[in-house]
């Protein structure tokens, strides 16, 4: 079961969560996976998504890349939730860590991006992961600032989404963030 650690209201009546738990549960009408250019989800938490959610999210994938050519950063995929209790996967390709040029720039733009595409799927709540803090190396508390800024900012002037929550899944991530939640949003209640 997944645990919320923290909430914050935003001045929109926007709610921004973070969750100690497992994205593959989440039943938001969408989720955000942590994808490659390719869609191609062999591995960390693309890997969970894929196998948890059956063989429609890489078949529906496939016929993205096909489609559509490789991701950008700030231009996400989407496909089905496939056998997941969500409706939709946003699949947002976040910067390498020491490989991709102005990371921390490229980092906000998938986060933006994976927002813009829950506006025009028409969704109400969203859960994204910690993009690029696995495999993609970037460093988790600097990630969290810009995450966390990256969202306040553009929900409170630019969403419909009513529910945010940010789905963190081992202990070390979750005790970064809470510090850095804290700096942004205060003391919990």
């Amino acid at each position: 079961m997944n645990t919320v650690l923290a909430e914050c209201h935003l001045s929109n009546g926007s709610i921004l969560q973070l969750v100690h738990g497992d994205i593959t549960i989440e039943t938001t009408e969408a989720i955000v996976n942590a994808a490659n250019e390719y869609l191609q989800h062999g591995g960390g938490l693309a890997w969970r998504i894929s196998q948890r959610g059956g063989p429609a999210i890489q078949a529906e994938s496939d016929a993205w890349i096909e489609a559509h050519g490789p991701v950008r950063h700030d231009s996400p995929a989407w496909t089905s939730g496939g056998d997941l209790p969500c409706r939709y996967v946003i699949h947002a390709v976040g910067p390498i860590w020491g490989e991709t040029p102005n990371a921390d720039a490229t980092l906000a733009a998938a986060v933006v991006g994976s927002l813009d595409v829950a506006n025009q799927l028409g969704v109400s709540s969203l859960s994204m992961p910690a993009i690029s803090t696995g495999i993609f190396g970037f460093p988790k508390e600097r990630a969290a600032h810009i995450i966390f800024s990256t969202l306040r900012e553009h929900l409170q002037f630019n969403s419909a989404l009513k529910l945010v929550r940010v789905v963190l899944f081992d202990s070390d991530t979750v005790a970064i963030f809470e510090k850095v939640w804290h700096d942004y949003f205060g003391a919990q209640p």
